[in-house]
């Protein structure tokens, strides 16, 4: 991939995300996702860039609004009418205000500030492949009746993922949507449990269903792959397995062929596509660019969040929960203030100073999602992981890299999984955690078949075990705790409700 981030990347979540709805001020109706296009005029007086309009949902509104883009210079890409969203591109600096003071625009701005042309995910550090040297010497410590590789995954032992497989590895009749960079569903892992017909490749904002192109772009464009291994990779006696190895996987593309990023656009289009083919959980293991927060008093942000907004909220009225990573710079995610340094990330950043509870990460702060912290092999928070009271719902294996060693055959504190060209190899970070409480998810789906999104989260909230704060959190022994746990054995700021667990899942 030409630009796949694996510097630290920060997803928020808070606990009155009702509060965002309200102050969104829109309760949009359910979507179908309808093309509709219009004669391109353009402005020469700037660079062309992609927005997102947000208005009411009745078809005469949409209409107006539509023929008011085009007569203000800009080209209809694709309309979410039942949500109130339209895609559109245009060349005129002075777009997003003319479009926002048509009547029934309810927000409208810029989803990128580079021009567009012919990642943002939340793994921490570069991969780490297995060499067929360290595949032997896993083999051979395979356990009777496991998984060649399985030797190494640590990670599925911690939240008895092993044995829950043995109970019930999960229907086939649940599908968890990887939201990503791609998955190469011709890997022998996933290829027995991949959904075709649930995958697509929404960049740009219009899902292309043709044969592959959920597909990464190249080798380097991993992550989806490997985020959709932990997930569901099959018990077929070939590599590794995911923690619900009975499930559905597929994959929807959101990455920028350019530049990885993962821009609002192909984001909306995920969410939509996902819903109205029937996936039951999707992960999100990344932030939508280029905002690292989107806050509510900029035109261009604020949009962003209502176009998201919309998008995962029609999907979650129709079944989908979604499930999303909670950042890596360890950071206490209910601070009064956070220093951005990296918005926006396609052009040139500026330093900023945000508060959390006004400025949002989207899509992890959204109402409803399900915000997830990692763990290591000694059940404690990651020393990346971002964390928060009230903020993070739940815990998960993500891996560690420095401080929790595993005592496995490779001794590689992060998680083992899937690569594309029928490799393996290890990531770490609250990517690698989310997809593991997706499956765990998956599992109490396929116990729970009637549950609504609500009722499978509190189930979650309710099966995960809770270490409680620990005593001390100095990892790196200098004397001084490298950062600070609040609340109690119930709920508290490195864990949440507490990590996820497989095993409570399918009792």
């Amino acid at each position: 991939m030409a630009h796949l981030r694996s510097r630290r990347r920060l997803a928020l979540a808070v606990p009155v995300a009702l509060s965002l709805t309200a102050a969104l001020g829109f309760v949009p109706g359910v979507a179908s996702a309808a093309p509709q296009s219009a004669p391109a005029v353009t402005a020469a007086d700037g660079p062309n860039l992609a927005y997102v309009v947000n208005t009411e949902t009745d078809r005469r509104t949409m209409g107006r609004v539509g023929k008011a883009i085009t007569e203000a210079g800009g080209t209809v890409v694709v309309t979410y009418d039942r949500i109130g969203v339209i895609v559109a591109h245009s060349a005129d600096p002075g777009f997003g205000a003319r479009i926002r003071a048509v009547r029934g625009v309810q927000s409208a701005g810029a989803t990128r500030t580079t021009p567009l042309t012919a990642a943002g995910t939340t793994d921490e550090g570069a991969v780490d492949y297995l060499s067929a040297a360290e595949a032997a010497k896993v083999k051979a410590a395979a356990a009777p009746a496991s998984e060649p590789l399985e030797a190494d995954q640590w990670d599925l032992r911690a939240i008895g993922a092993d044995k829950a497989a043995k109970i019930n590895p999960g229907s086939s009749k649940v599908t968890v949507a990887v939201i990503d960079t791609g998955v190469d569903d011709t890997h022998p892992d996933l290829a027995p449990n991949f959904s075709a017909a649930q995958s697509a490749n929404c960049v740009g904002g219009v899902a292309d269903t043709s044969e592959g192109a959920w597909r990464p772009y190249t080798s380097a464009d991993y992550h989806g792959t490997h985020v959709a291994g932990e997930i569901a990779a099959a018990r077929n006696g070939i590599g590794v397995a995911g923690v619900a190895p009975g499930v559905k996987v597929s994959g929807i593309k959101v990455s920028d062929p350019d530049n990885g990023l993962f821009y609002p656009e192909s984001v909306v289009c995920a969410f939509v596509f996902a819903a109205d083919h029937g996936v039951e959980i999707t992960n999100n293991s990344y932030y939508v660019d280029p905002w690292l927060y989107n806050c509510m008093d900029d035109p261009d942000q604020r949009a962003i969040v209502d176009a998201v907004n919309r998008a995962q909220r029609y999907a979650t009225k129709k079944g989908t929960l979604h499930l999303a990573s909670a950042g890596n710079s360890n950071h206490d995610l209910d601070s009064d203030a956070i220093v951005d340094e990296s918005s926006p990330d396609d052009s040139t950043p500026v330093t900023r100073t945000i508060d959390p509870h006004e400025c949002y990460d989207v899509p992890t702060q959204l109402p409803g999602v399900v915000t997830v912290s990692a763990t290591g092999v000694q059940n404690l928070k990651s020393y990346y992981s971002s964390y928060g009271k009230g903020v993070i719902d739940i815990a998960a294996p993500g891996g560690d890299r420095l401080y929790q060693i595993p005592d496995t055959p490779s001794k590689n504190g992060r998680i083992l999984s899937t690569l594309p060209d029928d490799q393996y190899g290890f990531l770490q970070g609250t990517s690698m955690a989310s997809p593991h409480a997706a499956g765990v998810a998956a599992l109490l789906k396929s116990e729970h078949p009637w549950a609504t999104p609500a009722q499978l989260q509190a189930l979650l909230k309710a099966q995960a075990d809770n270490p409680g704060c620990p005593d001390s959190y100095d990892q790196d022994g200098n004397g001084t705790q490298d950062a600070t746990c609040e609340g109690g054995e119930r709920v508290n700021g490195f864990y949440g409700f507490g990590v996820v667990d497989a095993l409570k899942a399918v009792k």
